[in-house]
């Protein structure tokens, strides 16, 4: 069962662990990186379904190749080729994430991707920023009916939009946006997460975020802002891919997991009870104290007083009606005022 809404309805924040193209070209590593996610604390596995010719065509002319960034002179077959998670492992991914008690989550690129996880049983579809404006392979993923989480890298309203209705245009309407800046790394003021609550209120949907910044920083401040999602890439230490410059090691993580759900113990509110703790610390404000003795039938004057700590006595802001007042009874010094001390 996935269980990114009963997280959401929950108030709790879900996280995936994107292995991408991190297993290095090993199954070893890929079923290490679920485990280890896992053991990190995210709520689901994500990896990616596509081959080379799922993604382009081969071909050597200068549209088909890498400029700047990360994979620079790469031609895109050859990247994909290298990168790509290899069909015949995918069910055994699946099977160690059931076994690991985390969700099985992939991207398709394709229909053929597509009809492939749905015979492996997937239960949710991701769609990836750069196909975001793939509006005929949203429209075959949504149809299957199950949850869509879109990221939205690069894309206008217009593009966000489209995307939705395309969901819509097929009777699916389980559709979570993820903000995302399709950097590698993501600068931080390239991130724009103040778009998330904008993003609620113009789309009517959750919205969570796919983190391609370094660190845990963009996580905490996105789910301060309202992002129910974090998507995180990670890699194992010493295992390098087309991905490990950007990813997140596993023992780093870790860390990300729980600062973001300690981000969204802090964040909560509004609430303006008193804690436990509050409350055993209001002995510790001020209130007013007798500071001389007191006789009963006496007038009480401003100098048998003083506004000190501790606070068993009445809030300071009644030192204007005891100054003046008759004493009830004897108020020796050191007592904290009571409203019995001068009112019938």
């Amino acid at each position: 069962m996935f269980r990114i809404y009963d997280k959401i309805n929950s108030g709790e924040v879900y996280i995936i662990a994107e292995m991408s193209a991190n297993h290095g070209g090993s199954l070893d590593n890929a079923l290490k990186i679920v485990n280890e996610a896992a053991q990190a604390g995210a709520d689901c596995l994500k990896i990616q379904t596509y081959t080379a010719d799922s993604l382009t065509i081969d071909c050597d002319n200068e549209y088909f190749k890498v400029k700047g960034g990360l994979w620079d002179g790469y031609k895109l077959y050859d990247l994909y080729q290298d990168a790509g998670t290899p069909y015949e492992w995918q069910k055994r991914i699946k099977e160690e994430c059931d076994k690991c008690g985390i969700d099985f989550l992939s991207t398709p690129f394709d229909n053929a991707g597509v009809d492939f996880l749905e015979e492996l049983g997937a239960e949710a579809y991701k769609i990836a920023s750069f196909e975001l404006i793939d509006i005929p392979l949203i429209k075959y993923a949504a149809s299957k009916g199950k949850p869509m989480i879109i990221s939205t890298g690069m894309g206008s309203l217009e593009d966000i939009q489209d995307a939705i209705d395309a969901c819509h245009s097929v009777g699916n309407d389980k559709i979570i946006l993820l903000k995302c800046c399709s950097e590698y790394p993501a600068p931080w003021a390239d991130m724009h997460l103040g778009n998330i609550q904008d993003m609620k209120k113009r789309f009517g949907l959750p919205v969570g975020l796919s983190d391609h910044s370094e660190g845990s920083l963009g996580a905490v401040v996105g789910v301060t802002l309202g992002a129910v999602v974090v998507e995180k890439h990670i890699m194992l230490e010493g295992v390098e891919s087309a991905d490990s410059k950007f990813s997140m090691p596993v023992k780093d993580f870790a860390k990300m997991v729980s600062d973001v759900r300690n981000a969204c113990l802090i964040a909560q509110g509004p609430n303006y009870d008193l804690t436990d703790g509050e409350k055993a610390s209001t002995v510790f404000r001020r209130s007013i104290i007798a500071v001389r003795d007191i006789k009963a039938g006496d007038e009480i004057q401003e100098e048998d007083l003083r506004v000190i700590r501790p606070g068993y006595g009445i809030k300071p802001k009644y030192l204007g009606e005891v100054i003046g007042s008759r004493a009830k009874c004897d108020i020796p010094r050191g007592t904290p005022i009571k409203f019995e001390h001068y009112k019938d």
